[in-house]
């Protein structure tokens, strides 16, 4: 996600021209399937989106949308994000649901101050050119901002930001923990849950997939393992 849809935007509205979609959403492997259950489950855990009016910010196609709103019963999502073509794939996924999409930027959200009660920002800050601004713009229309990121402890996902084709092409770059934390301190938020989640990426093998979802619960459950192994990092912050 960028600040506005300019030439940086192009990657994601060429894989929804191509595709139909973006390439994790639309590509049928179970290492997908597998790490995007993960983000949901991980997110919903960490706090509580029943009943909720959210703002989903970089929604992308809906995908990840969609899956919130039926795992966690939101009331109403609200989903921004610059790149254009993605907005109508996102309202042909949301269906009769009560989501609404439409292209804007991360940095001025078309919302008043705490017009929802949760900013959901899911794998977005690693594409942007100013996370920090879009964290605090989060935090000026919800009193509780959810953010989960690729983990910058891990040294798999170094490796994989410089020598995969598709992340180089994306911009992405992950940051660590304590980055993300101080960017939710500095737009005035209390950290309220942070938590390292996730074993499988969203590319390899099926074999692969299924090997590393049984360690899952396993790497997750010990500290010091799951700070650098893990895939995803989830924090919370909100606003005393």
């Amino acid at each position: 996600m960028r600040s506005e849809s300019t030439s940086e935007d192009v990657p994601f509205d060429r894989d929804v021209a191509e595709r139909g979609g973006y390439v994790y959403t639309t590509v049928e492997r179970l290492s997908t399937r597998f790490a995007m259950d993960r983000q949901t489950r991980a997110m919903v855990s960490a706090t509580d989106f029943r009943g909720r009016r959210v703002v989903d910010i970089g929604c992308g196609d809906g995908a990840a949308t969609v899956t919130l709103h039926d795992t966690a019963g939101t009331a109403e999502v609200l989903g921004f994000d610059p790149a254009a073509l993605a907005m109508p794939v996102a309202r042909r996924r949301a269906g009769e649901r009560p989501l609404r999409f439409a292209s804007a930027s991360a940095y001025a959200l078309p919302l008043p101050d705490d017009a929802v009660d949760i900013a959901h920002l899911r794998g977005v800050l690693h594409h942007m050119d100013e996370p920090r601004s879009a964290i605090k713009e989060a935090a000026r229309v919800s009193r509780i901002v959810a953010v989960l990121e690729p983990n910058g402890w891990n040294p798999a996902m170094k490796a994989i930001e410089k020598l995969s084709a598709y992340h180089r092409a994306h911009g992405e770059r992950s940051f660590f923990a304590h980055t993300i934390d101080g960017w939710m301190k500095d737009a005035g938020l209390q950290i309220v849950h942070r938590s390292f989640s996730g074993l499988v990426p969203y590319f390899c093998p099926d074999g692969a997939a299924r090997l590393l979802k049984q360690m899952e619960p396993l790497v997750e459950g010990l500290p010091g393992l799951r700070r650098i192994a893990c895939g995803a990092y989830v924090v919370v912050g909100q606003r005393p």
